[in-house]
């Protein structure tokens, strides 16, 4: 197998479609192999754009959430979550909940926040009998393979992604915002450059325009950086699209995306990306054990359908704000 050329000490395998493999011999103490180590995975995460570590035998959260904290000093609190997650201690969450027989398309973490991610951390407790994998995608190749005309217009407008909290489908208020007091969460909302609005039937609907395309802050490469595609209703499978339009009806739905100018984005647009990104996906099935890296700038990350018990530990680290030549964003500010 081809290595690194990177000059590191830890020479990791390059596979076709599959993300960067480092195999490692099971260390005395994982975390501080971790600290020992941790600017040459890093340094690997930001030339590969994600790495799997195997051989650390990470087995329980604790020495989960030690390892983390190596690489990534203090975690984030996740805020504006759209379906909650289990703590397992500051930072330390279970991954999303998702019906296992339905797949998380692509998307860049939290990218719909003014402060986002910029590392991700994964750690598989339990792997899955089938599937399951958290597949990853580069986003310059992504960017260059979208047609133009479409990256260009959702880099002039931006993308604005729409939510209705109702208590009934997804994270709650409090889950979402870390409070349930309206003007905390008004608060919140100002400062974060977020619409919101107050309905009636004591629901709360939000607005946010973000920018589409982002400069990587080490390389300064462009990035397709969003989840236009991933929260779009078009993604969504079609009995359970149906269904929340029958119920809470197109203006109610607890998630949406629309192009910058406010108009709805097609079906075509939305197969149109997953398909890219689908053509650009590394897999890697997942070994009890397993240690994964993600540049959440550079590389965007999915969750395949899966039998069998899964269990994966999410950290969000290195907190930025993207940097980004969009006029949207500034708009939305003022």
């Amino acid at each position: 197998m081809p290595s690194s050329s990177l000059a590191s000490p830890l020479d990791v395998e390059l596979r076709p479609d599959k993300p960067a493999l480092l195999c490692v011999d099971p260390p005395d103490d994982a975390p501080r192999w971790t600290a020992e180590h941790r600017e040459a995975l890093r340094a690997h995460v930001t030339e590969h754009g994600a790495l799997v570590v195997r051989g650390l035998g990470l087995r329980d959260t604790g020495q989960i959430g030690a390892v983390f904290a190596r690489i990534a000093g203090d975690l984030m609190t996740e805020r504006e979550a759209f379906a909650p997650r289990e703590a397992h201690g500051r930072g330390l969450y279970s991954s999303t909940p998702w019906p296992d027989n339905q797949p998380m398309c692509m998307h860049h973490e939290l990218s719909y926040q003014l402060q986002v991610p910029g590392l991700m951390l994964f750690a598989c407790l339990t792997a899955p009998e089938q599937g399951g994998a958290t597949a990853v995608a580069d986003a310059e190749e992504v960017l260059r393979a979208l047609p133009p005309g479409l990256t260009e217009r959702f880099e002039r407008e931006g993308w604005i992604l729409t939510r209705t909290y109702n208590d009934e489908i997804g994270a709650s208020l409090a889950e979402s915002f870390g409070t349930a007091d309206r003007a905390e969460i008004d608060h919140y909302c100002r400062a974060n450059a977020i619409s919101c609005s107050w309905q009636p039937d004591g629901t709360l609907r939000t607005e946010q325009r973000r920018a589409a395309l982002v400069r990587h802050p080490l390389t300064g490469r462009r990035c397709w950086f969003n989840q236009i595609s991933f929260l779009n209703e078009w993604t969504l499978d079609p009995e359970v699209r149906e269904y929340l339009l029958d119920v809470y009806g197109p203006d109610g739905l607890p998630f949406n995306t629309r192009h910058g100018d406010g108009t709805p984005i097609g079906e075509d647009v939305v197969r149109l990306i997953n398909s890219t990104y689908e053509a650009h996906t590394r897999r890697e099935p997942w070994q009890a054990g397993d240690l994964l890296l993600v540049d959440n700038i550079r590389t965007a990350h999915s969750r395949e359908a899966f039998t069998g018990e899964r269990q994966v530990l999410v950290g969000l680290g290195e907190p930025l704000r993207p940097s980004d030549d969009c006029p949207a964003l500034e708009a939305s500010e003022r």
